[in-house]
């Protein structure tokens, strides 16, 4: 009987681009990348994307957890995953608590052009997705901001609203009053405001026009009651649905904005719960922030309204800063080639 010859697989070498850190900041500036995160939103919510809940795989006996994110963006048309360790407890080893690598594919071809830091780029996308919710959300009046967290997206987000038009001043609040003021001590000279660490949330969220919680909180640290008419809020942390940064109350109490309704309702901690208490129905939500940039929902109709972005992050975002550094290396010859 002649023999079936077997399939063969070609040694064919790929070149990936492989963007370090450092040059990962320096070609995705928070200013740009909010122009590319407002496009992949508004091809979000016109769904140009393929966006498959994100999954986490629980490593045994610790809480530590390997995320994968994958996704496609129709323009400019690329897929690609992201793969991020989640360590809560790298904090006290000086370590980031979200390492990982970002992979990137040409759709064309299917093949892998680009690695580059997940942490670092989750941390950027998120500020500027925050940037662009506030921008569409937020009033034009608005003078004083407070950020709820010390953490890496605590100083990210200082870094993209630190010369914010109109603002005066930025309040800085964590468990751990050391670390704001550390924050403080460390973005005081790059900021346009004056920058303050407070001792106490509520006084400070009493006075504020705009609060950006970004933290990992399991219950809330705000209070609905707490805030005064016309507050736009970014709840940027505690993205499981397992935990909240905010209660019932101030969920019902707000004109309530989302990056995507799909994650939202499976993965979105303080609407579930208050969803779960009766509090609200799936109606509550008025529009992914892609329809508002789109102009086929609105946005804050008056001054005194309370507004709230829930940020649980989408590979869109992803994708479209991912796709945006890897033209640039290309484009400036930039970055390690490695064949692989």
């Amino acid at each position: 009987m002649p023999s079936v010859p077997c399939a063969t697989v070609t040694d064919t070498a790929v070149a990936v681009r492989v963007i370090a850190a450092p040059l990962l900041r320096q070609l995705l500036p928070i200013e740009r990348c909010v122009e590319v995160v407002a496009q992949a939103m508004v091809a979000t919510s016109r769904r140009k994307v393929q966006l498959p809940l994100r999954q986490g795989m629980p490593l045994p006996g610790s809480s530590n957890v390997l995320g994968m994110m994958p996704g496609y963006l129709g323009d400019p048309r690329c897929f690609g995953i992201k793969l991020v360790s989640l360590f809560p407890g790298n904090t006290a080893r000086g370590l980031s608590s979200h390492l990982g690598v970002y992979l990137l594919y040409d759709a064309d071809t299917g093949v892998p052009v680009a690695m580059m830091n997940a942490g670092i780029l989750t941390a950027i996308r998120t500020a500027a997705a925050s940037v662009v919710a506030t921008r569409a959300l937020a009033r034009s009046d608005a003078h004083n901001l407070t950020i709820v967290g010390t953490g890496e997206q605590a100083a990210t987000h200082l870094r993209a609203f630190g010369h914010w038009p109109g603002l005066r001043r930025i309040d800085i609040w964590g468990r751990d009053m050391r670390r704001a003021a550390a924050l403080v001590r460390d973005q005081a000279a790059d900021a346009g405001c004056e920058l303050r660490a407070v001792g106490t949330l509520e006084e400070s969220i009493r006075d504020a026009d705009i609060v950006l919680t970004v933290t990992s909180a399991k219950e809330p640290l705000l209070q609905g009651r707490w805030l005064s008419p016309g507050t736009h809020l970014c709840l940027v942390g505690s993205s499981v649905p397992e935990a909240r940064e905010v209660d019932d109350e101030l969920v019902a109490r707000s004109r309530y904005y989302v990056d995507y309704r799909p994650s939202t309702l499976a993965q979105a901690g303080e609407f579930l719960h208050a969803r779960g208490a009766g509090e609200i129905g799936d109606d509550h939500i008025v529009a992914e922030i892609g329809e508002v940039l789109d102009g086929s929902r609105p946005g804050r109709e008056h001054a005194q309204e309370i507004t709230v972005y829930k940020s649980l992050g989408i590979a869109a975002q992803d994708l479209a800063a991912a796709w945006h550094v890897y033209r640039e290396a290309e484009r400036l010859n930039l970055g390690q080639l490695a064949q692989i």
